[in-house]
């Protein structure tokens, strides 16, 4: 039988049924995805407003300490190094994406200026530190977002392109399986037709030939 008999018609509802199957997973896995983007994008959000309230906080110490201390005593009360961070990883779906960012800065000099550049010096520590944060979960939202959009577009491509086109192929070998049964069915229905009609005929043919004359006695003929 070719691809479109009755072995086709197994290969296309066993592809059918794959498609199917994929389908409900990518289902399944967009949901759960959006569900984790959405937590995370409150989180972010709660976040940033962390973010500015500390950078403006950050911003007014500092003012204050340049116009008490000078440009010169702020830049001293700067750490020697640099602050470092540490991200803990999360998965989500098989997405790796930054779920936590802890912030350390080193201890610099002790500010020997007003109180306004300590406190400065702090804000400004704690702005950092909000900003780790901030990063982490922007980047977490980036990646989330990339693989949920990915996600969906690889589902509606299964369900509004793979399986209709699958269906409606499976559909015209179904059709085409049942012209081909009707006409066999027609065929066979029209050899039975036949074949009974000559039977018939045989019946008719040996019934005349079975006549036969009668002999009559010569004298009863007299």
């Amino acid at each position: 039988m070719n691809a479109t008999g009755r072995a086709g018609k197994v290969r296309v509802e066993r592809r059918l049924r794959t498609a199917r199957h994929g389908a409900a997973l990518l289902d399944r896995k967009q949901r759960i995805m959006a569900d984790e983007f959405d937590r995370l994008r409150l989180y972010a959000e709660g976040v940033r407003e962390e973010w500015d309230a500390a950078a403006r906080e950050a911003a007014r110490w500092l003012r204050r300490a340049a116009a008490l201390d000078g440009a010169t005593a702020v830049e001293t009360a700067a750490p020697g190094a640099p602050a470092t961070f540490e991200v803990r990883w999360g998965v989500a779906m098989g997405v790796t994406y930054p779920a936590e960012a802890v912030c350390a800065v080193p201890e610099g000099p002790a500010p020997g200026g007003s109180s306004a550049l300590a406190f400065a010096v702090r804000a400004h520590r704690e702005a950092l530190e909000v900003a780790v944060r901030l990063a982490a979960a922007d980047r977490a939202i980036a990646l989330l977002g990339a693989e949920l959009a990915a996600t969906r577009s690889r589902q509606r491509a299964v369900e509004n392109r793979w399986i209709p086109r699958l269906e409606a192929e499976l559909d015209e070998i179904r059709r085409r399986l049942e012209e081909q049964e009707m006409e066999e069915t027609l065929r066979v229905h029209w050899a039975a037709e036949k074949d009974e009609r000559g039977r018939g005929q045989g019946r008719g043919r040996e019934s005349r030939g079975s006549g036969h004359l009668v002999a009559v006695p010569e004298e009863m003929s007299s």
